[in-house]
């Protein structure tokens, strides 16, 4: 991606320009309410016809990210 400045500004990258102009008008839609938002998508979501993929809930004890390969136990010799 070029992120040079050229006269007229930086470049802007047309379908990230809509992308977020939908989310905009999305969000403007539902009162500006991050909790009407969400259940506008879900409800949006389930008469899509599509298969609905979750995942399980995450226990606060787990980690997101995998535990890091042990390192050998140094012997002095």
């Amino acid at each position: 991606m070029n992120d040079v400045i050229g006269q007229d500004g930086p470049w802007q990258d047309p379908i990230v320009a809509e992308v977020r102009a939908v989310r905009a008008a999305l969000f403007t839609a539902s009162g500006s309410d991050i909790r009407e938002f969400c259940r506008r998508l879900r409800d949006e979501q389930a008469f899509s016809g599509h298969v609905i993929v979750t995942r399980a809930p995450q226990s606060n004890q787990q980690s997101a990210r995998p535990d890091p390969p042990s390192q050998p136990s140094r012997r002095a010799g």
